[in-house]
């Protein structure tokens, strides 16, 4: 079982990477809040790694800190939830902001998160609450070798680029298109790249 990599970040299209290990490459799948850490591209990077075997295929999840993906297991042990849907739920927020969001028992939150109804938001929070009860006074280690975040100048975004790829990302998480693009519409601005498109995108739908 891998349980974190570190090497070169060669290409990265939210919300993947592909991480050049000693010559392999290895493409990994992460939230939002742990892609906007990564840095650009030929600079070394640590992930810690969650890895899924199917019947049909292998999938590597990957996290910018233990903290992140040991919630994110904790996500897979609840009633209905899977990769995918953890995903979401750890792009459109935080760790912390989801362990807040459970002891406050915001349903309404949840709702606005693709996957997630009524029913399993209610369900999820009931099966968390318990179970995150320690993670309140934890604090979130980060990977010691990551490198810091270092995002691409507005001199270097193409805009039509940075908002097709973030409509692309939002609907690899879940997001119908229609939701996708209006979103982008409605919070991208000339300059921005696509993981600033994103991050507001997603604030804007909570």
């Amino acid at each position: 079982m891998i349980s974190r990599l570190t090497g070169k970040i060669v290409e990265k299209i939210p919300p993947e990477c592909v991480l050049d290990v000693q010559g392999v490459g290895y493409e990994i799948n992460l939230p939002m809040t742990s892609f906007y850490q990564l840095p650009e591209l030929e600079q070394n990077a640590t992930i810690f790694i969650h890895q899924v075997f199917r019947e049909d295929a292998q999938a590597l999840y990957g996290f910018h800190s233990r903290y992140e993906r040991d919630l994110f297991r904790e996500l897979l042990k609840a009633n209905g939830v899977g990769p995918k849907l953890a995903l979401a739920i750890l792009s459109a927020m935080s760790a912390q902001q989801f362990v807040w969001t459970v002891n406050q028992s915001d349903v309404t939150t949840l709702v606005k998160i693709p996957g997630v109804g009524k029913k399993t938001a209610e369900r999820l929070l009931l099966e968390m609450k318990d179970r995150l009860a320690k993670w309140q006074d934890m604090n979130p280690t980060p990977a010691t070798d990551a490198a810091p975040v270092d995002l691409i100048t507005s001199s270097q975004v193409n805009p039509n680029h940075a908002k097709n790829d973030a409509v692309d990302a939002l609907m690899a998480l879940g997001y119908k298109a229609n939701q996708a693009e209006t979103s982008v519409k409605r919070v991208a601005k000339e300059g921005m790249n696509s993981e600033e498109i994103i991050k507001l995108a997603l604030k804007s739908m909570l």
